[in-house]
This record gives C-alpha cells, structure tokens and sequence, in this order.
C-alpha cells in the first residue's frame, strides 16, 4: 500500500544563514585553510581540518555523525580529492553526506569526471563567500531530501518483484516524494535510482505542471518560501486540476518508468550536463544526476515535459 504523501507544508531542504552547519574541509596548503576557516566561520558554520583524502576518510569514520557537508580539494598528496570521493561513495555509512569539489579548473571533462565520482558541487578558487553559501545551502538541500526519501524508501517493503505495470497520477511536492520511494523498490538497486527519480517527479511538479522556472527557483529557495510557493501556486484556478503521470513496467530488456506532466515542457537539453557557469548555484543539478548516476539511459520527447527512464537487467552498480 503508497504510503500518505509527505506534508507539503514542511520545507525539508532549507538552510537559513544561521543554522549551523559541521563541514569537513580537506585542504593541503595552510594558507588555503587558513583562507577557508575564516570564510566558514562568518557564515556561521563549524570546520574539522583534514590535509588529505586519506585523513578525511578516517575522520569520517570517526564522526559520521557531525558531518554535514565535506569541502573537498581535487589536488592533494596521499590520496587526491577524486580517490577520496570515490572512497566515500562505496562506503554504505558515508555516501550520502554531500561533496563539494574545490578545484583550480571549470572544465566540463573535470565536471563530468568529478560528476561521476558522486560529487554535484563545485567552487573554484580562489572561493568566493557568497558562492560558498549557496553551494553549502544546496548540499544541506540535498542531502535532507536524500534523507527524507530514503526514510519514505524503508516504508515500502511489498512484493514489488510481482509487478509488471502500474500508473500513478500525482500533484503535490509530498505525493512525488512518497511516489518516488515507492517506484524505486521496483528496481533492483532501490538506492540508485531514488535520488534521479524524486528529482524528476519533483520537476514534473514545480517545473511542469505549475510553470515555475530556473530563475524563479533560485529566488525561492534563496528567500526559503519555494515549498510553501509551490504550494500557492497549485490553488490557481488554472492549476487546480492539473496532475502528472507516472508509469512503470518491467519488459525483457530491463525496467522503464515514463514521467508526463501536463506543462509546457522547457529547455531539457541546458540541464542534462552540469554547466560550469551554474556550477554554484543553489539547485539544478537533478536532471544531471539522473542520466549520470540513477538511470543506465534517459530520453526527453522534443518539447520536454516527457523522460524516460531506463535501467537494464544487467549488474547494477550501488551508490
């Protein structure tokens, strides 16, 4: 049985200035740290020093528990950032605490390198405060999503393997994220496709049916009203009867899940890669991390308010 959707009244993803917030930072050179420290401090955040990829993994360990966020140098002695990511990616107790990759460079190759590690956020040096907040903000954000479908996940424990094919409509933010946990136990690695798949319910929501664009969300979640707007905007007269689709089934070659929403559709083609200019702002990285991580392929129609998610038979990899 679907669980009762998520309250849509309850901002999971927002970090205001002031909430404190326990960051790893792994740096090599003093005078970065040094530089770091003072910055993470004004914001009001606590820091933990590691000089390597190495040392942050075993602090990790250690203290799984009060880290929040880790702030990753890519260039380092021991163990380099990018060995470090990796690490913690196949570690079960840490892969889900958020990694933001410092680096010299904003190559689309080093994103997308770094992109198939497991890390979504990037600053460059030398790192700039205002950049820093919006980048912690945005892994805080996800990482409490993460959470929260991953506690929707443990509550869906059924014979999903029976299934062949099932369509569900939805409209609120709290119907896709319970969805989104339920569908993911018809896949043989419910964790891998979890994240990917509350994104594009989630989009199919805010971006689809209610039209609310790129610009307007980085406002929100900027000023913390984007689920209470999302919420506003769906008692429209001309929102009020809109829903989105979403069907799953099982064929030889492996499971599909197709995603409909009843909008406009929009630009997919700027926001299935991670571009550098947005690199650091605080959303849009769902879609990217959809094709890399959760689905083995994903197709949008032309007008964009279709994808098709896939994932094969075959051995899937764990995240």
């Amino acid at each position: 049985m679907l669980a009762a959707p998520l309250e849509d009244n309850i901002d999971y993803t927002l970090l205001k200035k002031n909430d404190m917030i326990r960051i790893l930072a792994v740096e090599d050179d003093l005078l970065s740290m040094q530089f770091l420290e003072a910055q993470i401090k004004e914001l009001g955040h606590e820091m933990i020093q590691a000089e390597n990829g190495q040392n942050a993994i075993d602090i990790m360990l250690q203290q799984k528990n009060n880290i929040d966020v880790v702030l990753m140098d890519r260039e380092m002695p021991v163990m380099d950032g990018l060995s470090a990511v990796r690490n913690i990616k196949a570690n079960k107790e840490l892969r889900n605490i958020p990694i933001i990759m410092v680096t010299g460079a904003d190559s689309q190759e080093e994103l997308k390198e770094g992109l198939d590690a497991g890390v979504f956020y990037y600053l460059t040096k030398p790192v700039d405060a205002k950049m820093l907040q919006s980048v912690l903000s945005a892994a805080v954000r996800q990482a409490k999503q993460e959470r929260t479908l991953a506690e929707e996940l443990g509550k869906h424990r059924t014979s999903f393997h029976l299934i062949e094919t099932c369509k569900f409509s939805f409209r609120t933010l709290g119907e896709a994220e319970s969805l989104a946990a339920f569908i993911a136990n018809c896949f043989p690695n419910p964790q891998r496709v979890l994240t990917g798949l509350g994104a594009l319910l989630i989009n199919a929501v805010e971006h689809g049916n209610l039209g609310i664009t790129y610009e307007e969300k980085t406002e929100m979640i900027a000023a913390g009203t984007w689920r209470a707007e999302v919420k506003r905007l769906q008692k429209l007269p001309q929102h009020q009867n809109k829903s989105a689709q979403v069907t799953i089934a099982k064929k030889e070659d492996g499971i599909y899940v197709v995603i409909e929403d009843e909008g406009a559709g929009f630009v997919w083609q700027d926001y299935i890669t991670i571009d550098p200019a947005r690199a650091g702002d605080n959303h849009g990285r769902g879609i990217a991390q959809a094709k890399s991580v959760s689905f083995d392929r994903l197709n949008y129609n032309e007008q964009g308010n279709k994808v098709v998610g896939f994932v094969g038979h075959g051995k899937q990899m764990e995240w």
